[in-house]
């Protein structure tokens, strides 16, 4: 099951709430109290979406933190590349080479097309679209939800 890790799923708990700030700076404490998150995780969260660029921070009495840019500027994937570097369904797709049987697989070329388009799609869902209020997603359909034959081509 592919699934991204709770410290990702806060961190875009953490963005949403920055993102309603119209202008002024949250305090780590802040957030803290209107995510109900724990402090420590917090501050830690701030922390690596400062290092990935994605929140800007100022310090000093007045300091505290704003995204550094607008929330329908700021990927699905950019937000997971930030807690958990970039999506990689399988070890040869991370680009990093690291299989030993690159140079006789007969799939890892299918499986780099899957994280493609799962990449691709995570790039066009935006921090705005996450924050959206809208009704649940049906339960998929299995059946409907395998991948054509045709992808493997």
């Amino acid at each position: 099951m592919l699934r991204i890790s709770k410290l990702t799923d806060y961190a875009t708990l953490v963005l949403a709430q920055i993102s309603t700030s119209d202008g002024r700076l949250f305090s780590a404490h802040q957030v803290a109290i209107d995510t109900h998150l724990a402090q420590p995780t917090v501050s830690k969260l701030l922390k690596a979406l400062v290092r990935a660029g994605l929140v800007v921070s100022e310090r000093g009495a007045q300091g505290g933190y704003a995204l550094a840019r607008p929330p329908d500027e700021i990927s699905a994937a950019q937000i997971i590349d930030a807690l958990e570097g970039p999506v990689a369904i399988t070890t040869c797709s991370s680009g990093h080479g690291l299989c030993d049987f690159e140079s006789v697989c007969r799939v890892g070329g299918a499986w780099q097309r899957i994280n493609a388009g799962i990449r691709q799609a995570l790039m066009e869902v935006s921090l705005a679209d996450l924050q959206r209020r809208a009704q649940p997603l049906p339960r998929p359909n299995l059946r409907e939800a395998l991948i054509p034959p045709s992808v493997f081509q």
